[in-house]
């Protein structure tokens, strides 16, 4: 059968998917959709912040650990420990309240998404064969759009029979092991013999103007990204006249993103990779702005439909042509611009904790985060008009 097969793309594909609803939806976005009934039951917004910024800790850990590995079987055997830890810890949270065990289970998970959706991705870039890698790294990263609609579907199922968050989330581990076995077979390269085993030494060459403008934009997406994936059910909830409506605006966000990373791919192939950043970016800035001047239901719905057609897009789009440009090495440019945003997803939800507290709305932290993005639109304008990359950016 095709699906079985390791060197059929559609397998390769389908892994890849299944990776992330693991990797990225057990062991990070479900944290989202759990976190109203949390807030009610067992924890505070300051507990949840902290907690957030210490999973993004984890992946800017794993981010880093990833740009030094340097043979692909290496690459195989922490991709699938990655997946490993993003199961284990998600028991943990299902278990335990300790506050101590949570933050270790929470670095952990960080750790084995980015082992998944970095090296994960970087492995199923290696392993596509002759295609075009755009659009089809497209379809690879339509998985985060899953990961988000199908773990919020099991949280909704496990609430509607009465079970309640702690269910949720070894239910969601169980399920999480279950779908790890499939990427953990595919996703592997025949052995060779030592002295042919193809290794990736850290080449600081690769760091060109054009690299290091990347890595900044990525960071202010890094920013831009997790305020609402961290609080938009939360951030919906607290608008007047919309408390219990957070998480359908975030499985708008999901379903949204399923095909967004495609679309997108699609047209960086035809406008090119930086026109279509700048694009989905401001894109994203009206939709983190819509909850600080409207309360209505639709706007709303909209302000979530943007979020996840854009920042799962822009996941894709900077993985890709970071890959790109790192040419037979994309794990080492998509480790470092995902490091840099890791950093910006520690810090968002510090401040935005801060802001929360000395305001008692969202407001302010979200018109902070609109402007660190723009910041991101401007770099990436810069490198347009001065860096030869970014002209060619057409693939």
């Amino acid at each position: 059968m095709t699906i079985f097969n390791r060197d059929s793309n559609t397998a390769i594909l389908l892994a890849g998917i299944l990776a992330l609803v693991v990797g990225v939806g057990v062991a990070r976005f479900v944290f989202t959709s759990l976190l109203p009934a949390m807030l009610e039951d067992s924890i505070s917004i300051a507990f949840a912040g902290v907690l957030a910024s210490i999973n993004y800790l984890g992946y800017l850990t794993g981010s880093v650990f990833s740009i030094f590995i340097k043979d692909i079987h290496t690459k195989v055997k922490y991709f699938r420990f990655g997946l490993f830890l993003c199961v284990a810890s998600s028991f943990v949270l299902g278990i335990t309240e300790n506050s101590t065990l949570w933050i270790i289970a929470r670095l952990f998970a960080g750790f084995g998404a980015a082992m998944a959706l970095v090296v994960g991705s970087a492995v199923v870039m290696l392993k596509l064969k002759a295609t075009n890698k755009t659009k089809a790294m497209g379809i690879h990263f339509s998985g985060l759009g899953f990961s988000i609609v199908i773990t919020d579907l099991v949280m909704r199922a496990v609430f509607y029979y009465g079970g309640d968050w702690k269910d949720a989330w070894l239910i969601l581990a169980i399920i999480g092991a279950f779908l790890s076995c499939y990427p953990a077979y595919i996703l592997r390269f025949d052995k060779q013999p030592t002295n042919e085993v193809v290794k990736h030494n850290v080449d600081k060459s690769l760091f060109s103007p054009m690299v290091i403008i990347l890595i900044l934009a990525y960071f202010t997406e890094g920013v831009g990204m997790v305020v609402q994936a961290t609080f938009l059910p939360d951030i919906v909830n607290s608008l007047e006249g919309l408390d219990g409506y957070g998480g359908y605006v975030w499985l708008a966000v999901g379903i949204a993103g399923i095909p967004s990373c495609i679309i997108w791919m699609r047209l960086a192939h035809r406008f090119g990779s930086i026109n279509i950043m700048i694009v989905a970016m401001l894109l994203q800035i009206i939709g983190i702005l819509i909850p600080t001047f409207s309360s209505n239901i639709i706007m709303n719905l909209i302000s979530g439909l943007f979020f996840g057609a854009t920042f799962i897009g822009l996941v894709a789009l900077f993985m890709n042509f970071g890959g790109q440009l790192s040419k037979k090495n994309p794990v080492f440019i998509m480790g470092a611009i995902t490091s840099a945003y890791g950093i910006g997803q520690i810090i968002a939800p510090l401040y935005c904790v801060a802001l929360i507290k000395q305001f008692n709305t969202y407001n302010q932290a979200l018109y902070l985060t609109a402007l660190i993005v723009a910041c991101g639109i401007l770099m990436l304008a810069y490198a347009k008009l001065n860096f030869k990359e970014a002209k060619q950016s057409m693939q």
